[in-house]
């Protein structure tokens, strides 16, 4: 018996008596999962037009040309492929989705290749025209117990070849053949469960699988293939219940902590949920209503999947409806038995486990010529498993066998720039740390007045330590005087705060903290003394880290070098400069990062550079937001900030400004699009009018995304630093472009997309994409290049301090210095 659906309740009733919530089951219908359906799991967002208008090319020409492939597949289908959509009836009217799947599958000779979510029909079939004046076929069956069904379908209209709506079709249709490969859909993937590879040691299972998407790319419909995998936990939520009971002493908040927020797979239904809360009044002889009367959630599980529930006095995990639950109806509260119920995912302690991460990556990390030979293997046993090839035929849709080669361009290198003008020019490494040993940096600070805050017992290490950043310091020209050494009588929170008190008193340039070992708690409490309530730049060392062992002693020189590059950068010095054309050019880079005490909290940070042909200053600020808040306010009031700062520091307004946003989802882009681009160029247009500049701001807003599933190789390697992709696989809605600007030795490389969603600079794409390109090798905390340009970087590094370790507003005394290094 199918449980009534219930409306939203919160109150637990205690254990025995009537519940009105409902066990977590599902049902897959004739046509597959109802979440495939065309109104249920959006496959694909609303395409966002965003290439700005008058663009006359997005294609740039400089560098080296050369091929690269990727990890696209071309869809093949007839040129005059009209899908036809069709509303359908039930009379008498049968409310169960699954049997409206069932009785109109009867008919699927006459249908051919369809999707049915049970209110709307897409198929390829133009049924001939219908006798009846209304235009309705009708379609007469029998339903289980022998009454007469009709089934009255009514056409509605076609799905236009440019309509996204066909490409949630074509999605769904792919959807329906990669069934025929055995694999297991889990949240939005499929994964196969008979491939998984068991590290039983860490009680872990990975499933490897695949993330699919397709939709039209500049001139094909290319369908996109990323090797996925799923980390599946063997112990049931029900092990972490047995380990709260034995380990602590409050083991019911222990229980939350450890679940709330981890998302479960049950197996008897293979579905995935959120735990949103747990329920310790309910247990599994609670009852729950169904079409048959009240039975208790044993019964339910034993009746309905032949499960039998060991522990009756366990509590209940609840999942609240997602919002798509609620808009099809859906809106009670989803039960769950922690004992049929397996997390998936990693928690911080299995993350900070280097042995288990190591095991993993062994598996995940696939160089270039394994992931293409996985992706070849996914194609096969698409073209040869008989059910999938049904499906495509079906259709009259085809999947070409060979991957998709494109061209590509490798940019020039990048010269490095060091003191005394010294130039280094990049190399396939991407990576200058030997050279910055033996030169002076571009400019540096000279760190006359300084305070070590260090544990008595760890002074002797300390002391060694720092001898050896004065020699590094003096290697690359820059002058450490000895610093004033506090030593502390333990590692109490309160003794770090009393001392960083006594030290800013003072007046010190830096504060070099050490802490015996890493520890969230101490290093939020330094964080917050040193950024909010004392503000000084402040270097933070584990002992771990600066404590000399027989094994790594060359290895200690590199370290200190790494932390006087750190700390000069904190002082406003620059240990490298870039090469850079254009004067006047503000770069601005604003990422996102949720507060980890308060869900519903969000920071976002902006950093700005100053005219780098003439100054190595920046400006930060973060503020914070609830979820779901728009940000153009907050924006613009920091970019106005920012302008000030410029002003303040070359007597102008900058020139152009380059503004790139990180930290932006797919669901998101429409807003940004529309909303906050649109006011930051009014407001900021409003400052330039003001200043007597009547046309008003020159300024390009690029969003940088990280995560995609675009991969590109060349000659079954990873493509070196530099190499751009801008067209075939790249969007004609968007004025976008791929670039690989970091170089990877372990693993395939993950490209970084960039969309220019408003420009008015002046400038061709191709400068836009050299500029990008320079820009990733700003980054002072790694002497390489890295993914995204150094702003967005540092604007990522100052929102997760926030968010991780302060909480608040850091002092505006800082703004001028990157503290958060």
């Amino acid at each position: 018996g199918q449980p009534i659906r219930q409306p939203l309740r919160t109150t637990s009733e205690s254990s025995g008596q009537q519940d009105n919530r409902r066990p977590a089951h599902g049902s897959k219908g004739a046509e597959g999962d109802a979440r495939g359906s065309v109104r249920g799991r959006r496959i694909i967002s609303d395409v966002v037009r965003s290439r700005p208008t008058g663009l006359v090319t997005k294609n740039g020409s400089t560098g080296r040309k050369i091929t690269v492939q990727t990890n696209y597949f071309k869809v093949q289908k007839p040129p005059n492929w009209t899908i036809y959509q069709y509303r359908v009836d039930f009379v008498p009217d049968v409310d169960n989705t699954r049997l409206r799947r069932g009785l109109l599958s009867e008919h699927r000779q006459l249908l051919g290749g369809y999707i049915f979510d049970g209110t709307v029909l897409f198929c390829i079939t133009k049924f001939k025209e219908m006798p009846n004046s209304q235009n309705v076929l009708e379609l007469q069956t029998k339903d289980r117990s022998g009454e007469n069904i009709l089934i009255k379908i009514k056409s509605v209209g076609t799905v236009e070849a440019a309509d996204s709506q066909q490409f949630q079709v074509l999605n769904l249709i792919l959807r329906r053949a990669m069934e025929g490969l055995q694999l297991q859909l889990v949240s939005r993937n499929f994964f196969d469960p008979q491939a998984k590879i068991v590290l039983d040691k860490y009680r872990v299972e990975l499933w490897p699988g695949y993330t699919t998407s397709i939709r039209q790319h500049e001139s094909d419909i290319l369908l996109c293939t990323e090797i996925a995998h799923k980390v599946m936990r063997t112990d049931s939520l029900y092990h972490v219940l047995s380990k709260a009971i034995r380990e602590s002493d409050d083991y019911q908040a222990a229980f939350k902590r450890e679940v709330i927020g981890v998302i479960v797979l049950t197996d008897y239904n293979n579905k995935t949920y959120r735990v949103d809360d747990v329920d310790f009044q309910s247990s599994p002889m609670s009852k729950l209503s169904t079409v048959d009367g009240d039975i208790t959630y044993v019964e339910y599980y034993k009746k309905r999947y032949n499960i039998t529930i060991r522990d009756y006095k366990q509590p209940l995990l609840v999942s609240h409806p997602t919002e798509k639950n609620i808009r099809s109806g859906a809106n009670h509260l989803i039960m769950l038995i922690p004992e049929l119920a397996r997390a998936t995912g990693l928690t911080d302690e299995m993350r900070s486990n280097f042995q288990l991460m190591k095991a993993m990556g062994e598996h995940t990390r696939l160089m270039p010529n394994r992931r293409i030979d996985r992706l070849r293997v996914f194609n096969k046993r698409l073209q040869e498993s008989k059910q999938s090839l049904d499906v495509m035929k079906s259709w009259n849709i085809e999947l070409d066998k060979a991957l998709v080669e494109i061209p590509g361009r490798v940019l020039p290198s990048e010269k490095i720039v060091f003191g005394n003008q010294r130039r280094f020019l990049c190399d396939a490494r991407a990576d200058w740390t030997l050279e910055l040993r033996n030169n002076s940096m571009f400019s540096h600070v000279n760190i006359n007045r300084w305070y070590v805050i260090t544990p008595r017992r760890s002074i002797r290490e300390t002391q060694e330590f720092v001898k050896l950043c004065i020699r590094a310091g003096s290697g690359m020209k820059m002058n450490i005087a000895e610093p004033r050494y506090d030593e502390m009588p333990d590692d109490r929170n309160g003794n770090y705060s009393q001392s960083i008190d006594n030290a800013v008193a003072q007046d010190p340039q830096i504060i070099m903290l050490v802490l015996k070992s890493n520890n969230e708690e101490k290093y939020s409490c330094i964080k917050k003394r040193t950024c909010v309530d004392r503000p000084v730049p402040s270097q933070v060392v584990t002992l771990r880290t600066i404590a000399s062992r027989p094994e790594r002693a060359s290895g200690l020189m590199s370290i200190a070098t790494k932390v006087v590059i750190q700390m000069n950068a904190k002082l406003m010095g620059a240990p490298w400069m870039i090469e850079l054309p254009l004067r006047g050019l503000m770069t601005v880079g604003f990422d996102v990062c949720h507060s980890s005490k308060n869900k519903n909290k969000s920071y976002g940070a902006l950093v700005a550079t100053m005219d780098m042909k003439s100054s190595t200053r920046y400006y930060s600020s973060v503020t914070e937001h609830m979820k779901g808040q728009e940000l153009s306010d907050q924006m613009s009031l920091k970019m106005t900030c920012a302008l000030k700062a410029y002003r303040e520091h070359h007597g102008s307004l900058p020139e152009r400004i380059l503004f790139f946003r990180d930290g932006v989802g797919d669901g998101q882009l429409y807003q940004v699009v529309n909303t906050e681009v649109k006011f930051l160029k009014e407001q900021l247009d409003k400052i330039y009018r003001s200043a007597g500049k009547d046309e008003g701001c020159r300024m390009a807003f690029i969003v940088v995304t990280k995560r995609i599933n675009t991969r590109y190789f060349v000659n079954m390697r990873n493509p070196e630093p530099g190499t751009i992709v801008d067209d075939i696989i790249t969007l004609p809605e968007r004025y976008d472009f791929f670039l690989v600007s970091q170089a990877v030795h372990q693993g395939t490389v993950s490209p970084t997309s960039y969309n220019v969603i408003h420009d008015n600079m002046g400038l061709s794409a191709d400068k836009l994409q050299m500029l990008s390109y320079k820009m990733t090798h700003m980054y002072y905390n790694c002497s390489a290049t890295c993914r995204v340009p150094s702003v967005c970087q540092y604007a990522h590094k100052l929102a997760f301090l926030v968010a991780e370790s302060i909480h608040r507003s850091p002092s505006s005394g800082l703004e001028n210095q990157l503290y958060f290094l």
